[in-house]
């Protein structure tokens, strides 16, 4: 789950509905924020910093965070981080 240089994603589940993917961030690791559709995120392992719409979010494990369709959202890791995020497919 955890690649040196990259985060690693893995795809759990993914259809027409919804995609379900676990996440590994080492310490100092980001993703950009970008838009995306309706999303839950829920945090295992390590701390971090989560930003949704320019706004910081500390983040642990046991953190979950909704994120609204079409909003920017962006993961920044202190520690190793992992977490899984499902996100809904948009609506038609």
């Amino acid at each position: 789950m955890f690649r040196t240089g990259w985060s690693a994603a893995q795809t759990l589940v993914e259809n027409t509905q919804v995609k379900v993917v676990i996440v590994g961030l080492e310490a100092g690791q980001k993703l950009p924020p970008h838009p995306q559709t309706l999303a839950i995120y829920h945090f295992l392992e390590g701390t971090g910093w989560m930003i949704v719409d320019d706004e910081r979010h500390p983040v642990s494990a046991g953190t979950i965070i909704i994120t609204p369709n079409g909003a920017k959202r962006g993961i920044e890791a202190e520690t190793r981080l992992a977490f899984l995020a499902t996100r809904m497919s948009k609506a038609e």
